[in-house]
């Protein structure tokens, strides 16, 4: 039996929980319901950070394990502007039940990521997904005249940081969604609608959002995002413009001479197919 089952077995516990977040930028914070810090793993956890867990609903068969994390934000701990910033979507999470007066004396209760994050004026709400909720994803192709494949993936076979795929620049002005570059001799309108700005320097670094349209207005050019980046960037930032692509054939072969790798089905015949009947000669 190990040592945490027999102290488990005794007559008295020392039990707390302790968890450990890990951001996909590589930040791995800690957190205990202890009140002392806690130190395993090359983790230092922290107490009186506001982070508490429901109970949390595991099973040995394939339905997907679910909880909630409640927890403050503060500087100390989860702060407002990371989750407006999207930096915790998604973030990897570990969950141990430790015997605080020995540490090593633990084990691991849960693991998986953060889904949903809901904020409740000076607290927030985030959903834990187990490893089996990834059991849950769509597999598999669908049949459709456009292309399935990611931008920039394996199955894609463009570098989307290539020079004229990926440029990078320096801001002129933002104002919320909308991103202004002195740059009217750059490609042509609407080469980066569709594709994605990212934040190279600054407080944003790491940080990257949709774009939404690209165009030239007044000898400037103009990037609308689908969504604010989430922090003020000021002008000078740098930023990596990405190209966009729309997924059809045409803009395939054409914008990135690369439909041997067009992963759609763009000759599939349309709904009004199945309403050709054939037709007689004319008597």
């Amino acid at each position: 039996m190990s040592g945490f089952a027999n102290h488990l077995s005794g007559g008295v516990t020392t039990i707390c929980r302790a968890w450990a977040l890990e951001r996909a930028d590589g930040l791995v914070r800690g957190f205990t319901d202890h009140d002392r810090p806690l130190s395993f793993d090359g983790i230092d956890f922290r107490p009186e950070t506001g982070l508490s867990a429901s109970a949390l609903v595991q099973g040995a068969g394939l339905a997907a394990d679910t909880g909630e994390a409640l927890g403050a934000i503060s500087d100390a701990g989860v702060t407002e502007a990371e989750i407006a910033q999207g930096r915790l979507d998604g973030a990897g999470l570990r969950i141990w039940r430790v015997n605080w007066a020995a540490p090593e004396e633990r084990v691991l209760e849960f693991r998986g990521q953060l889904g949903e994050i809901r904020r409740e004026g000076g607290l927030f709400r985030a959903e834990l997904r187990g490893l089996s909720d990834l059991l849950n994803r769509p597999s598999g192709r669908v049949y459709q005249p456009r292309c399935d494949a990611s931008f920039g993936d394996a199955r894609c076979g463009v570098d989307a940081g290539q020079p004229g795929i990926a440029v990078e620049r320096m801001l002129d002005m933002a104002t919320g969604a909308r991103l202004r570059f002195d740059w009217p001799d750059g490609p042509a309108p609407g080469w980066f609608a569709q594709g994605r700005v990212e934040v190279l320097d600054g407080p944003g670094a790491g940080l990257s959002a949709p774009i939404r349209e690209d165009r030239i207005e007044a000898g400037a050019r103009i990037v609308e995002l689908w969504r604010p980046i989430g922090v003020a960037l000021a002008p000078g930032t740098a930023l990596r413009l990405v190209a966009g692509c729309d997924k059809r054939a045409e803009t395939c072969r054409i914008k990135f001479d690369n439909f041997l790798n067009f992963r759609g089905f763009p000759h599939l015949p349309g709904e009004d197919w199945l309403m050709a009947v054939p037709r007689g000669a004319a008597g």
